[in-house]
């Protein structure tokens, strides 16, 4: 069984340093060989890719623009009557992407709007959401790109968001039909909405293209204290043969370097000496 791949997630570890291209430097100084880049848009991508590459780290998630943040927005994907702010967000998505080295985007689905109920939304909003998935699987397809799908959880993270659970995004990925769209399981807010992790996994395994991880319910490090069993899950998805990374995106309890004896835990238990993971 091959041993997993990490990947620091940039908007959450680090932090200690202000700027991304010092967090780059730090990532890779702690080991990593892999980072997420959720919002690298206030960043030349240039001097981005500049930075990663001195670092040695490929570049391996960014998210779609979330829209007007002032008004509340948190992606556009699912939001009717935003179809063309969020072909723009794509395509400024994809020309990062292309200049990052990147090869998948997080498509987020968006919030409810405010004032309406997220029942009588549901049935306008999911058919928005297939009309612009449908579309952004074209592009994507265009640049061999991977389209991705995260479900966030509505009980402590984000209570209008729309895409909830895995078992609502893989009849989304269903109906829309293109290969190159796939799961991001967050096992954070996977947890939290449905548990049965073991058996949500294997379920859904099939269409996994990117898992990401934090400990519940403080969605801090994996091994701090909580409800999962990430030494377990790390052996099952590795029984699973997952390929894909796995990304960090949990805040540190402290200095993120410190909180990363969890991970030194995991390739010691691996019979790996290696500081490179």
């Amino acid at each position: 069984m091959a041993p997993l791949r990490f990947a620091a997630n940039l908007d959450w570890l680090f932090t200690e340093r202000p700027a991304l291209p010092e967090r780059l430097e730090a990532a890779a100084r702690a080991g990593f060989r892999a980072a997420e880049l959720p919002e690298p848009y206030a960043w030349d991508p240039a001097l981005l890719r500049g930075a990663a590459d001195r670092a040695g780290l490929a570049l391996v998630l960014i998210n779609t623009p979330p829209g007007d943040q002032d008004k509340g927005e948190k992606g556009l994907g699912a939001v009717p009557g935003r179809q063309a702010a969020f072909r723009e967000g794509l395509a400024l998505a994809v020309k990062y992407a292309k200049a990052l080295g990147c090869l998948r985007i997080h498509l987020m689905a968006g919030r409810v709007p405010a004032g309406t109920e997220r029942t009588a939304m549901a049935p306008e909003m999911e058919a928005t959401f297939i009309e612009n998935l449908r579309y952004a699987a074209d592009i994507l397809a265009q640049e061999d790109m991977t389209g991705l799908l995260e479900p966030m959880n509505s009980r402590i993270t984000d209570p209008r968001y729309f895409l909830t659970t895995p078992h609502q995004a893989a009849a989304i990925l269903e109906k829309v039909g293109r290969p190159n769209l796939w799961l991001q399981l967050d096992i954070f807010h996977c947890q939290i909405m449905d548990g049965n992790l073991t058996q949500t996994l294997k379920t859904y395994f099939p269409l996994i293209g990117h898992i990401q991880i934090g400990q519940v319910p403080g969605r801090h490090e994996p091994d701090s204290p909580g409800e999962v069993n990430f030494p377990y899950l790390f052996q099952l998805l590795e029984s699973l043969g997952y390929e894909g990374y796995v990304g960090c995106e949990y805040t540190p309890q402290g200095d993120t370097l410190e909180g990363l004896g969890w991970l030194h835990a995991y390739w010691a238990s691996r019979g790996r000496q290696q500081r490179r993971w």
